[in-house]
């Protein structure tokens, strides 16, 4: 719970467990309920994939910068509008008003596409995404590719400040038992799968990753987390 479950993990239990069926489905509190989900063993074959939109809903996928809505493939800020989605924040009008537009669109503050069959795919938060030289890191997808290494159980990316670049994608690693694996060896993996403006540039190894009861990454505390431990501990 808390973030998207990557192709590479899902496909890595599979192999393991091909009888088990992976369901992912995807909801805010704000729309009350699903958005969308994967329904049945086909469906379920998307991985990756948090499924097709609810019958009772609307989307679209708008360009956060622009407001223009965007086709198949391309990445942007994920709407949706339909009978469930809430009216709004009791109390709070201009919180509404950020969240809700006048035609009743919900902002979800998800980076978000649909490929061409109509299935959703959850990027990450925009709120989360790195700024490295004017380019976009997502978290989760680094996230992803370093959950695929062997040697590592669990792991969180956060942005760390910089002067020159603005964030540098930093990753805090928990080793499986026994594993030596070493920073340079982490940063070589990940320049292996990636473009270079999403490379990993910082590694920190940690006994845990802090994690909300909902399982979501408490990168807040990470970032406190990284500039405490000084560059020279890194």
């Amino acid at each position: 719970g808390g973030a998207p479950l990557g192709r590479e993990v899902a496909e890595r239990f599979v192999a393991v467990f091909p009888n088990v069926q992976i369901v992912q489905g995807y909801g805010l509190t704000e729309s009350s309920g699903s958005v969308a989900s994967t329904v049945g063993p086909e469906e379920s074959k998307a991985y990756g994939s948090v499924g097709k939109l609810a019958s009772h809903l609307q989307a679209k996928i708008v360009d956060p910068s622009t407001g223009e809505a965007l086709g198949p493939g391309q990445r942007g800020e994920l709407w949706v509008r339909g009978p469930l989605v809430m009216k709004g924040y009791v109390g709070d009008d201009k919180a509404t008003a950020e969240t809700v537009d006048s035609e009743g669109w919900l902002k979800t503050g998800d980076l978000c596409y649909f490929n061409e069959d109509g299935f959703l795919y959850i990027v990450d938060r925009l709120k989360e995404l790195i700024k490295y030289k004017g380019y976009q890191v997502p978290p989760a997808e680094l996230e992803h590719i370093l959950q695929s290494h062997p040697e590592i159980a669990d792991a969180a990316v956060i942005g760390y400040p910089d002067e020159d670049a603005g964030q540098l994608p930093m990753a805090f690693i928990v080793r499986q038992p026994g594993s030596n694996l070493t920073g340079q060896q982490v940063m070589d993996y990940v320049a292996k799968h990636v473009a270079p403006y999403k490379k990993v540039r910082r590694v920190a190894f940690v006994n845990a990753i802090p994690k909300s009861p909902a399982g979501k990454i408490l990168r807040r505390e990470l970032v406190q987390q990284a500039l405490s431990m000084g560059a020279s501990k890194l």
